[in-house]
């Protein structure tokens, strides 16, 4: 709690604990997130605001994207303009992030949620990101999604209903439940994107997934089950298996 204090005070107020840093206090206290209570998240060198309370980025996450965004595929970083979908978007933070530092992308964002769409549009106005190099459009998961996409990324809800009870109270509390947990043991989401993204996947594209630690062997299974041949599993830097690289 010290420490979260510290970095609400540092973040937000200059160091001073001012009448409204103490009430901002008083939320960590009662188990708001400090992310939230702060109203945003540093995340591959965008600033993602998270008034609307969308999933709050992961450090996890964060790692991955920073795979990509610092060692694209040769056959990707050859293209004029690199088209990235980025799918269960979220915060828009994925996505974000590869039009930050990939000059030549353009990315579509796709959610379900409302307050997740008002969000996304935000974090890009946030962070100066060109009109014209994205879309943000209302779907569930591949509904309404059409064309070929050089990156795929894609991190759905993928907790198991059963699982409720490891799950910290801070985040039961606080953050959106559709955005963390899923049925089929968590597997739900990710069964009914990998059924249908190789269909929307450009030659020499790269999808990447994230997925629960514990959930390696049966997404390698739901892999094989739909035909893909070409893929890696990598560790977070916790040293869990955390997502798959389909190419």
């Amino acid at each position: 709690m010290n420490q979260s204090i510290v970095w609400l005070l540092n973040e937000k107020y200059g160091g001073r604990l001012t009448k409204a840093a103490e009430e901002d206090i008083a939320r960590l206290r009662a188990g708001e997130p400090v992310d939230f209570v702060i109203g945003y998240k540093k995340f591959c060198g965008c600033k993602i605001d998270l008034r609307f309370r969308p999933l709050i980025p992961r450090d996890e996450t964060e790692h991955w994207i920073q795979k990509i965004t610092e060692g694209r595929p040769p056959s990707v970083r050859r293209r004029s303009t690199l088209r990235c979908l980025d799918i269960f978007a979220g915060s828009g933070c994925c996505g974000i992030a590869v039009l930050k530092n990939a000059p030549n992308s353009h990315c579509d964002f796709y959610d379900i949620d409302d307050n997740c769409l008002k969000q996304i549009r935000l974090n890009l106005k946030i962070n100066n990101i060109d009109k014209k190099r994205y879309r943000v459009i209302k779907s569930d998961a591949f509904a309404k999604i059409k064309g070929r996409y050089d990156i795929i990324l894609a991190n759905p809800p993928y907790i198991g209903l059963a699982e409720k009870k490891k799950v910290q109270r801070s985040v039961l509390n606080f953050e959106p439940k559709q955005a963390l947990f899923a049925k089929d043991n968590g597997l739900f989401f990710i069964n009914k994107f990998l059924s249908q993204a190789k269909n929307y996947l450009a030659p020499e594209g790269v999808i990447y997934l994230e997925f629960g630690y514990n959930q390696k062997k049966e997404v390698e299974k739901i892999l094989k089950r739909y035909g893909y041949q070409n893929f890696e599993f990598h560790e977070d830097q916790f040293n869990k298996w955390r997502f798959v690289k389909i190419f």
